[in-house]
């Protein structure tokens, strides 16, 4: 699939966590108990396919949007061990990279996602529609990420 920069978008949503870096770090680097736990209802299915901790590690996973399923295969890689971690989707050129700083307080979480839509008008749509979902995926995401990380 060729991709050009007008059917390129991203998607970010930035909040802090009253937790330190290295135990936020942690829970969303494993993906067989820590990561399972702070995802939304929209995910479902999350199948660890190889590995369980960061980098090298595989799953492939479920989302219901818009009333559809759509599958997903990543595979994680840590550009920045400790605090940057990145899943590659498999199958085409997107993919969601989690930012963790330490702050006075806790921790900046970010979280963004560079996707890809389709041509033309039903590519616009398609971004608008998107990108306010994820925000609010991802809002709900960080949400139970603080709160397992705090418990």
């Amino acid at each position: 699939m060729t991709m050009d920069g007008e059917n390129r978008y991203q998607v970010t949503r930035t909040a802090h966590v009253n937790a330190p870096a290295s135990r936020v770090y942690d829970i969303i680097s494993d993906y067989r108990h820590g990561h399972p736990r702070i995802l939304p209802p929209q995910f479902r299915n999350l199948v660890v396919e190889q590995g369980g901790r960061g980098a090298g590690t595989r799953i492939s996973f479920q989302m219901k949007a818009f009333g559809r399923t759509m599958s997903f295969r990543h595979e994680v890689v840590e550009p920045e061990p400790g605090r940057v971690l990145v899943e590659k989707d498999r199958d085409n050129d997107s993919k969601t990279t989690f930012t963790i700083d330490p702050v006075q307080g806790g921790s900046r979480v970010t979280i963004t996602s560079d996707l890809v839509s389709r041509p033309g008008l039903a590519g616009k749509i398609e971004q608008f529609l998107s990108k306010r979902f994820l925000q609010g995926v991802y809002d709900e995401e960080i949400k139970k990420l603080e709160a397992l990380a705090r418990s």
